[in-house]
């Protein structure tokens, strides 16, 4: 079976070290800065609250939600969901996240077109992954036949969908936190570089999950690329 393929590992090695470093580098940004109160002494929920009215986000509701770091905007239903973590600290992470989760709300609103496509994206990348495993295990039982090729690589196709999507995911992301760190700025939520800094460490820390997720797609894809690949030289 290709699932203990020792290739895989060569491969995705690299992945799994990256994700741990920047899944650490997230846990150490926000555990720092989450012990420093911002000088504006509001909470997540506080910061968020304010931000709506100066951004004229009308119609965006705030809930929380549970666990850790699970903020995010969901544009379904138009709501901001924050932890209670974030939602209750008067925290300079607490503020940034909340101001990143708005700024989501704030490309929403605007029909922001990165936003539009990931989200367009979503219904092709659910059905190609688990599309694309099926596809290239059937190839693979069938890769004796020009047949079992050509349907291993049709599953490769449906599974670079995931790289697409995550190389999508990053202009989203980034200018969300470009929004917030401006729109933090400009409310003086934020009032001093020291706090600023700390609103730089903790987005970008989290830009980098974003970063480290679209290595793994593509690193995952070229080692299925690598695969069917070498059924067709194997024949040949």
């Amino acid at each position: 079976m290709f699932f203990f393929d020792p290739t895989y590992l060569i491969f995705m090695i690299p992945a799994f070290i990256l994700m741990g470093i920047t899944s650490w580098y997230v846990r150490h940004s926000y555990s720092k800065w989450s012990q420093i109160r911002a000088g504006s002494n509001l909470t997540g929920y506080q910061a968020a609250q304010r931000l709506l009215s100066t951004g004229s986000l009308y119609g965006v509701q705030i809930r929380g939600t549970a666990g850790d770091l699970t903020d995010h905007y969901d544009p379904r239903d138009k709501t901001l969901y924050l932890s209670n973590g974030v939602a209750n600290s008067p925290s300079v992470a607490s503020v940034a996240i909340a101001a990143h989760e708005l700024g989501h709300a704030m490309q929403d609103a605007e029909e922001y077109f990165p936003l539009r496509l990931r989200a367009a994206l979503v219904p092709m990348v659910n059905i190609g992954s688990n599309l694309g495993w099926l596809l290239i295990m059937v190839g693979l039982l069938l890769r004796a036949t020009d047949l079992g090729i050509g349907i291993a690589w049709l599953g490769v196709l449906f599974f670079a969908g995931g790289a697409v999507f995550a190389l999508a995911t990053l202009p989203v992301e980034f200018n969300a936190s470009a929004r917030a760190k401006q729109l933090l700025a400009q409310t003086g939520i934020i009032r001093t570089d020291e706090e600023m800094r700390g609103v730089n460490q903790v987005l970008n820390a989290a830009a980098l999950t974003y970063v480290a997720g679209l290595v793994t797609a593509v690193l995952q894809l070229l080692y299925y690329v690598f695969l069917v690949g070498g059924l067709g030289r194997r024949r040949d």
